[in-house]
């Protein structure tokens, strides 16, 4: 019941049947009241020409017998209508009367003197009284009695009274009124079988669009209402399912822009964080959650997870609708942030920070001072031998062809140094940039080293230095490798080791195998690099301790460029002190071992 009172169809049905009602209501009782005095009325004149019409009779049959008058009377009058003709003195003349009650309605009408107070003829006087029942008896009705005077044929005055039960006229009213009653019923029907017709016909496409919008609220935007009027209601649902292409356009526009904006911020390498007012986090990509997890607990204020330093940007933005830019260093990071607010119309609604690490850029740019420096050095000496040697020939400072021969030598060789570091800096480069080319082809390790060995045992034996490979693999060692560039790896190696391993000492080769991966050592028993040292021997134009010094001819970049070629291998290369004394170098490659 409460679901028909709670629908828009009982609300109809409500509201047409209390106005319909409301209407047959006031028409009823004015068409009561109405009928009521027309009925009176009626039965007045009525009363009126019936008691003209006696007077009349009562004249013109002046002289015939009573019973012939009554007889003429009684058909006139109605069966709810009796009459008594009386004389001036109150005397009954004539009485048409057929109730046993007669008597005592004679005698209460008599008593009414006002029936016959200074009567003039022609004159009327109506006047309700209650007396006997004329068909119950004990029982008192309304009646309506009527006094007529009029002049009888002799001159004496004389009246005629009339009466009449007004449950007659009660009779015709409450039949009228059932009549009434019964069409406003039929009214009442009708109108509450239209109001469900009329409210059913609105309300049916308005529950198919409530139930279309339930639809289009969990996101089924092909949601269609059949368009089966040309009404508003018709027009209401062309609105809607236009409102539903436009609203399945709109959604899918902004998924769009959403996945769009969402794979750029995902692909950025800078890392972004969208702000809201109270500086809480709504939007990050990837990289800034790495970040903030990176920065988390720099901050003093623990339920944030920027730095302070930030933080206090964050709060310029926002409070001032400045745009703030600054560098920070950030736990040994290098970070340039830039922080814009964001409006919604004239009011900030937040901000969104940019993050860039700058860390590498940092790097690179004391790399690359310091490169120029370290070249600037390494090429400070040969050029201000080769400027010193030339002026001395130019100037004939040479005593003898021998000793001019001698510093054109001395020019010669650092000329071919100068040439050299050119082009360990130009290899370096490519390397480092990316573009070093392998040619990779299996090589048996051993083989390999045994011919680094031979390469290298006149210049071990010059220097009286023991120089060796020591291996316990009984079975093939395959590695797929460049052997170009793993002799040129090698060849720096073992010519460092015999350079700086004092007489009578020893450099050893060894390989063996560790996890998937194949070790090569190379050994020596030299005074060996300071620990201090070690991380740094494989920068460019690192200098260690002077027992390292690098020799005549050499350039200070050969074991960055076997760093390079080593982990273009995919393998590694570092180094350690000896266990007693000298240097280990132990370079790490992939291999595959074959059964001979």
């Amino acid at each position: 019941m409460m679901r028909i009172w709670n629908s828009i169809v009982g609300k109809l049905w409500a509201t047409i049947l209390l106005l319909v009602s409301f209407v047959l209501f006031i028409v009823t009782l004015f068409l009561l009241e109405f009928l009521d005095n027309f009925h009176t009325k009626q039965a007045e004149e009525s009363l009126q020409r019936e008691a003209a019409t006696i007077s009349k009779i009562v004249n013109d049959r002046n002289g015939q017998t009573n019973d012939s008058i009554h007889q003429i009377i009684e058909d006139i009058l109605d069966l709810e209508t009796n009459a008594i003709v009386v004389d001036r003195q109150g005397d009954i003349l004539y009485s048409f009367h057929t109730s046993s009650s007669k008597d005592e309605i004679e005698e209460k009408l008599l008593s009414e003197s006002v029936l016959f107070e200074s009567p003039e003829l022609g004159k009327q006087k109506m006047k309700e009284m209650i007396l006997p029942s004329l068909t119950e008896k004990n029982v008192m009705e309304q009646f309506l009695i009527l006094s007529y005077p009029f002049k009888q044929a002799s001159g004496e005055e004389a009246s005629v009274l009339m009466y009449q039960s007004l449950d007659a006229v009660h009779r015709t009213t409450k039949s009228t009124t059932n009549i009434v009653f019964l069409s406003a019923f039929i009214a009442f029907l009708l109108t509450t079988f239209f109001a469900f017709f009329l409210s059913t016909r609105i309300t049916l496409p308005l529950r198919k669009m409530k139930q279309a919008a339930f639809e289009l609220s969990k996101g089924n935007f092909d949601t269609h209402l059949p368009v089966a009027q040309k009404d508003e209601i018709g027009q209401l649902a062309t609105a809607f399912n236009q409102m539903g292409r436009q609203l399945k356009y709109n959604i899918e526009l902004i998924k769009q822009e959403k996945e769009q904006l969402s794979s750029i911020l995902t692909s950025m390498t800078d890392a972004v964080v969208t702000f809201n007012q109270d500086y809480s986090i709504l939007l990050k990509n990837p990289q800034a959650e790495l970040l903030l997890k990176k920065w988390y607990g720099f901050n003093e204020k623990k339920n944030h997870p920027l730095p302070k330093e930030v933080f206090h940007m964050l709060e310029h933005a926002i409070s001032f609708a400045e745009e703030v830019e600054d560098e920070l260093e950030l736990g040994g990071q290098f970070y340039v942030i830039s922080i814009s607010p964001l409006y919604s119309e004239n009011s900030i609604r937040g901000a969104v920070a940019v993050f860039r690490d700058m860390t590498e850029q940092h790097k690179l740019d004391k790399l690359r001072s310091d490169f120029i420096a370290n070249v600037s050095h390494e090429l400070r000496t040969p050029i201000s031998m080769l400027q010193g040697y030339s002026e001395a020939i130019i100037d004939d400072v040479v005593s003898s062809e021998e000793e001019r021969m001698e510093m054109v030598q001395i020019i010669h060789d650092e000329s071919k140094r100068m040439s050299r570091l050119v082009t360990d800096l130009l290899n370096l480069a490519r390397m480092e940039s990316g573009y070093i080319q392998l040619h990779k082809e299996p090589l048996s390790i051993v083989e390999f080293l045994d011919r680094m060995v031979t390469k290298f045992s006149q210049v071990a034996k010059d220097a009286e230095v023991d120089l060796s490979l020591e291996t316990e693999e009984t079975i093939t060692l395959l590695v797929t490798a460049d052997e170009d560039r793993l002799e040129q790896v090698f060849t720096n190696l073992i010519d460092n080791a015999i350079r700086h391993t004092p007489d009578g000492g020893a450099v050893k080769l060894g390989v063996y195998k560790s996890a998937g991966m194949l070790d090569i050592t190379v050994a020596d028993t030299g005074v060996g690099i300071p620990e201090k040292d070690l991380p740094f021997v494989f920068e460019r134009f690192y200098k260690a301790d002077k027992a390292r010094t690098r020799g005549k001819g050499g350039t200070g970049l050969g074991l960055a460029i076997a760093k390079n070629i080593m982990e273009a291998h995919d393998g590694s290369i570092l180094a350690t002190r000896g266990d007693e004394r000298g240097t280990i170098f132990i370079c790490s490659l992939p291999f595959n071992a074959i059964n001979k």
